[in-house]
C-alpha cells in the first residue's frame, strides 16, 4: 500500500467493534518502517501515513462495504500483534477519526 512516506504498510485486518449506541471500525496495518531498531519512519512521517490510510483507504472501505462508523481508528504497528495486548519491544502508533462528508475529523483523546 502506497503512503507518503514511501514505507511499506501492509492491512492486518479490520475490526468492528459494536459498542453501545455506536461503532468503531478499527484498521490495523503493519509498518515494519517505524521500529524503533532498524526503522527510518519517524513518528511525524508516520502520523501523515495514518491520516492518509483514513482518508484513502478506511473511507472507501466503509462506503464499498456500506458502514456507517461513529469512529474510524487507524493503527500503526512495527509487527503483528494480537488486539489488545502488549508487547515493550513493539512500536505502535494510532490515531482516531470521526468520518464526516467524506472527511477524516481527527478525535484527539
Amino acid at each position: 500500500m502506497e503512503v507518503p512516506s514511501g514505507q511499506d504498510v501492509v492491512l492486518s485486518e479490520v475490526l468492528i467493534d459494536d459498542s453501545p449506541g455506536e461503532i468503531w471500525v478499527r484498521f490495523r496495518f503493519v509498518a515494519p518502517g517505524i521500529a524503533r531498531e532498524g526503522g527510518s519512519v519517524g513518528h511525524d512521517a508516520a502520523a501523515g501515513d495514518i491520516d492518509d490510510l483514513c482518508a484513502t483507504y478506511a473511507l472507501p472501505y466503509l462506503e464499498r462495504e456500506g458502514i456507517e462508523a461513529a469512529r474510524v481508528v487507524i493503527s500503526l504497528a512495527d509487527r503483528e500483534l494480537p488486539f489488545g495486548s502488549a508487547d515493550p519491544e513493539a512500536t505502535q502508533y494510532f490515531e482516531a477519526y470521526r468520518p464526516d462528508d467524506g472527511q477524516c475529523i481527527w478525535e484527539g483523546f
